[in-house]
């Protein structure tokens, strides 16, 4: 008797198996949404389409006019298969999602949204919405406690926000590091109303922050993630007590708090994210700058810092009226911005002209450092024997807290005269405090004027008709070949819609990525990874020409072994598409964006390197 169900069975679902018939429903467009809602309460629409899925980003929204845009768009897939008397249906959702509220009571419209697939449009209708007065007291009851469970999630110390100063008492010119840094124990969304602090007394250079990575801090006995925001080099530019105002940040953190409401019984869930402000300030902080002592020698001219000096001095054997450069090179740590010329001393028969300048410098969390090279070119005029002084360069050390002469060596210079007749000159013959202009000129400046019929003749043979023509003429012909040909492949090639696709696949996949970095930077994760998905399924559209719309992730392992990629990197390369799905609904951190972007463009370079070979 067993053997008789257990045959029956068996053949019962043979039957089921051989009568399967897929039955795909037509495309339809829908909006689903509350009709009645309270002022104040957040509710979704959603624009639900059925047996279908739109063509790249031809969804055009509705206009929400009397509602607030909380969230959205978010979009999101499902499939579901049935089985009645041996008919097998199959029906995919892709829906888009928006949170939205009313404060004000009254009638509402949510206009139609439109979308194509496959080239046809297909549009909503315009719905109407009530909504309705609540009551002062549940409003309030209501508000009251929803805001008190969410803001109690973070301690008023879970956020904080510091100027960090490298020292708070310095000299005059003495560079101070100030870091403004973030130290967090919830995860942050975003800022706003910033405002960077004002530095009035100082001269300020912003060092660069991009290296800079997110480490673990103690503070006040509790540990902390700490970014650094902004970072500067500040020279105070005067003595005294000097405040630097409060920076203030809004910070958006974000909380994930259980609701009841949207509590599935089946699937579970129900957990909602809250964005809490948090408005923190930095306060005002004084640093004293001491004046730099008295009694300055004359050669100081402001610098303040560590440094060297070197000069490269011009030959002690001279011939008047020739020409000759004195180079000094100061060197070091400081502040070498606002370094002055140092002033050489030349003899009155000597013609100094203008000191020409060059400079390498470098800032760093560690101060100024370079040097400054100054060169001294002049002319001796007349010819005898001169002493020319050493070049003095003072600098005041906040280390040896003193004054600091640099000296170089005195030099002796012999101007013997040039060979000329009548050229050279004597220091008698130089007028005291003349100019340039008011240097007497010896000698003789005019030539020979050749007299008689003149006898002109071109020394240079005509170009027409010689070898060079003719090897040029054949340049250019050759010429004309060549970028015929490359014009004709271009053009061929520009007919290859295939072609250009596979050719622009990671240009267009490097741009997307670019942008997404740039919302990974502002912490925008919404943006980020819906960035990430564009790049990454349009890459293996165009890579693959296979319409997004009919990209899958098992076709997508399919189509790259069969093109010789490794299946591992085929699986990471779904894996990464599976972890930005996910985490589209659930809260991330920055480090996890930073993590799946480095992913992707790893994956990515694999994948291209892996094909073209």
């Amino acid at each position: 008797m067993k053997r008789f169900f257990r045959h029956i069975l068996l053949l019962f679902f043979a039957t089921l198996s051989f009568a399967r018939v897929w039955a795909d429903g037509a495309v339809t467009f829908e909006v689903n949404t509350p009709l009645i809602v309270s002022t104040g309460e957040m509710f979704r629409v959603e624009f639900i389409l059925t047996n279908g899925k739109p063509d790249g980003e031809t969804f055009v929204a509705p206009d929400f006019a009397g509602l607030d845009v909380l969230a959205g768009p978010t979009t999101s897939q499902a499939r579901s298969y049935q089985n009645i008397n041996g008919v097998a249906s199959h029906t995919s959702t892709f829906t888009i999602t928006y949170v939205v509220t009313s404060q004000t009571a009254g009638n509402v419209t949510i206009g139609a949204a439109s979308v194509k697939v496959d080239g046809k449009s297909y549009t909503t209708k315009a719905t109407p919405i009530e909504v309705v007065e609540q009551s002062r007291k549940q409003e309030q009851e209501a508000a009251a406690q929803q805001g008190s469970a969410v803001q109690n999630q973070i301690a008023q110390d879970d956020i904080l926000l510091r100027l960090n100063l490298s020292r708070s008492t310095v000299y005059k010119g003495e560079p101070i590091r100030a870091s403004l840094t973030l130290y967090t124990r919830a995860g942050i969304a975003g800022f706003e109303d910033v405002k960077l602090p004002s530095f009035n007394g100082f001269w300020s250079q912003e060092l660069p922050t991009d290296n800079y990575q997110a480490k673990r801090e103690t503070l006040d006995g509790k540990v902390y993630d700490s970014q650094i925001i902004k970072e500067w080099l500040l020279y105070p530019q005067q003595a005294g007590s000097l405040a630097i105002e409060s920076a203030d940040i809004t910070a958006v953190a974000q909380v994930v708090m259980r609701s009841s409401r949207n509590f599935d019984p089946f699937f579970g869930g129900g957990a909602e994210v809250y964005n809490v402000k948090r408005k923190l300030s930095t306060g005002q902080i004084n640093v004293t700058v001491k004046d730099l002592p008295a009694g300055a020698p004359a050669s100081f001219n402001g610098a303040v810092g560590k440094f060297t000096m070197s000069a490269t001095q011009p030959s002690t054997q001279l011939k008047a009226n020739s020409a000759a450069t004195y180079t000094v090179r100061i060197s070091g740590t400081g502040n070498l911005t606002f370094l002055q010329t140092p002033k050489l001393v030349l003899p009155s028969s000597f013609e100094l002209y203008n000191v020409r300048e060059t400079e390498s410098i470098q800032t760093s969390v560690n101060g100024t450092s370079g040097y400054k090279q100054f060169e001294y070119p002049f002319i001796a005029r007349a010819e005898g024997e001169y002493d020319i002084d050493p070049i003095e360069f003072t600098f005041f050390s906040p280390e040896k807290e003193g004054y600091v002469t640099l000296k170089t060596d005195a030099l002796k210079v012999n101007v013997a005269p040039d060979g000329s007749a009548g050229a050279s000159i004597t220091p008698q013959q130089i007028i005291t405090g003349s100019s340039k202009e008011g240097v007497r000129q010896l000698g003789s400046d005019i030539r020979f004027i050749k007299l008689g019929k003149p006898q002109l003749s071109s020394s240079v043979a005509p170009l027409m008709l010689s070898s060079t023509y003719f090897l040029l003429l054949a340049l250019i012909v050759v010429l004309f070949i060549v970028a015929y040909l490359l014009l004709s492949k271009m053009i061929k090639d520009s007919k290859n819609t295939v072609l250009l696709r596979n050719r622009r696949a990671n240009k267009v996949a490097v741009q997307r990525f670019r942008k997404a970095e740039k919302y990974m930077r502002e912490m925008n994760r919404h943006a980020f990874y819906e960035e990430m998905l564009r790049a990454l399924w349009g890459y293996m559209s165009d890579k693959l020409n296979i319409p997004v719309a009919d990209l899958t992730k098992e076709n997508i392992r399919e189509e790259l072994q069969r093109r010789g990629c490794p299946q591992q990197d085929a699986q990471h390369f779904t894996e990464i598409i599976t972890r930005c799905d996910e985490a589209q609904y659930s809260p991330a951190e920055w480090v996890q964006m930073n993590d799946v972007y480095a992913e992707g463009v790893r994956i990515i370079s694999r994948i291209e390197q892996a094909i073209k070979r």
